[in-house]
């Protein structure tokens, strides 16, 4: 048997579908895990498969099972017990070698983690892997993160199992230590808005229109032929045509409307804010998840003023046309915040690759990221998505239509945290002149924070200080 090229710690339902996907590939693998009776299982899943398998009882074994330079990917909780691992496995480590965290990190935990392995002549790799069980299994979207040696040791173990656009893998080197985990998180808040933005249509749709769960997956169905076109509207569809088998009638009615989060969306929130950006449509996404654990809230409040929806009457292609400058608008907000990282840690992150590497596997792959990869090359005014000219008709005709869908829906007693968003940020950005100036005035008044003039002149306080 040929020797292992990288060990696998963490067989859990990621872990085991990644090492699957590499073994599939060829690629000759060692694994372990903490408890060992996800070994054996693994091994017998794993038999049939064209690469190698080497099992190990513990880590020390697992790494005495790999040839030097080490590559050791690790699928754990990339919190306290990814921590534990690199206390427990670098006294067993040399110099040269890579450790990789494929799970959910936070990236300022990544940033650290790579610092202390750095201070012993390790790489630490901060892998943010996209598609779910399935996409890990068959062909997930990779940002990776880390140093230019590590991603030349690893490039040729994760080309052959990223999914792929065309010939392309979608996998690529970010930039160093925390920049793959960082891209990955800001790929699940715009996630979070995509699917909050769904689900506010489906609700206009369904209990404003009056539409049953199958007649929206029609909709949903005719969109994803279009320029919206993308995994998440064909999964809605499909989730909308699913009957309970248990209960009869639609799936979606028998689930409950409180829905949970992993942080990740929340993180990207928070960053923004701490990068001096602020992604509302994807605040918007996190507060709405919030706002739906509190169902007991939201029951006393309906019982004592009433549901107050009314009845609605929309055009299927005013609000298409609305949706797609929405979600130019949603990834225009990602790209901005991902632009302030950059600058803010000197990663450099070629936002045209990002956006190729993000065309499949991932949750959020979408025809409209060819256009953006394409807009990035030919480099926007500013660097700014919404000032890209391929992008002018659509904000042409789609921002009325916004506007219209919006309003009438807001009149309606319909709630829209993503899609208001959405209008409130593009009004804002294309004033040239805004309202900041009564703010400033307002701080120097009561702080003493002075302002800056119009006409340059040096007067830092206003005559109230007089």
């Amino acid at each position: 048997m040929a020797a292992p090229r990288i060990g696998i710690y963490g067989l859990g339902t990621m872990g085991s579908a990644l090492a699957l996907n590499m073994a599939e590939k060829g690629v000759p693998i060692a694994v372990s895990n903490r408890s060992d009776d996800l070994i054996g299982a693994f091994a017998q899943r794993a038999a049939p498969l064209a690469g190698g398998v080497t099992t190990a009882p513990d880590l020390p074994a697992l790494v005495a099972a790999l040839p030097r330079p080490r590559l050791l990917l690790a699928m754990i909780p990339s919190t306290g017990p990814l921590d534990a691992l690199l206390d427990e496995v670098i006294p067993l480590l040399d110099a040269g070698d890579t450790v990789i965290d494929a799970g959910n990190a936070d990236f300022h935990d990544t940033r650290r983690r790579a610092a202390r392995l750095a201070e012993h002549g390790m790489h630490f790799v901060g892998l943010g892997v996209s598609g779910g069980e399935d996409g890990a299994r068959h062909g997930p979207s990779m940002m990776f993160g880390g140093s230019e040696e590590s991603w030349a040791g690893l490039k040729p173990l994760l080309e052959p199992i990223a999914a792929r656009f065309g010939e392309d893998p979608c996998v690529d080197r970010m930039g160093p230590d925390g920049a793959g985990h960082f891209v990955k998180t800001v790929h699940n808040g715009i996630e979070y808005a995509d699917m909050q933005m769904i689900a506010e249509v489906y609700d206009l749709l369904r209990h404003g229109t009056g539409l049953s769960p199958e007649q929206v997956a029609d909709r949903f169905e005719a969109w994803n032929e279009g320029p919206l076109g993308s995994y998440l509207y064909e999964i809605t569809a499909k989730v909308l045509r699913a009957q309970d088998p248990l209960g009869g009638g639609a799936m979606v009615d028998a689930i409950l409307d409180v829905a949970g989060q992993k942080g990740t969306g929340r993180w990207t929130a928070i960053e923004a804010v701490r990068l001096g950006q602020s992604a509302t449509m994807i605040e918007g996404a996190v507060a709405a998840r919030a706002w739906s654990s509190e169902k007991d809230l939201r029951g006393a409040l309906g019982r004592a003023f009433g549901d107050g929806r009314e009845a609605l009457e929309l055009d299927p292609e005013l609000l298409e046309t609305a949706l797609l400058a929405a979600r130019v608008l949603e990834y225009a907000q990602g790209f901005r915040i991902l632009a302030a990282a950059s600058e803010e840690f000197a990663w450099a992150l070629d936002f045209a690759r990002i956006a190729e590497v993000w065309r499949a596997g991932c949750i959020i792959r979408a025809k409209l990221l060819d256009d953006i990869s394409e807009a990035f090359r030919e480099g926007p005014p500013l660097d700014q998505l919404v000032l890209a000219p391929r992008f002018r008709a659509i904000f042409e005709a789609g921002i009325p239509a916004l506007r219209r869908i919006v309003a009438a829906s807001v009149t309606a007693g319909f709630p829209l945290p993503v899609l208001a968003s959405a209008l409130a940020f593009w009004d804002t950005m294309r004033r040239p002149e805004g309202t900041a100036n009564l703010i400033q005035a307002q701080r120097d008044f009561f702080g003493r924070h002075g302002f800056d003039r119009v006409d340059g002149e040096d007067r830092p306080h206003g005559p109230w200080w007089d």
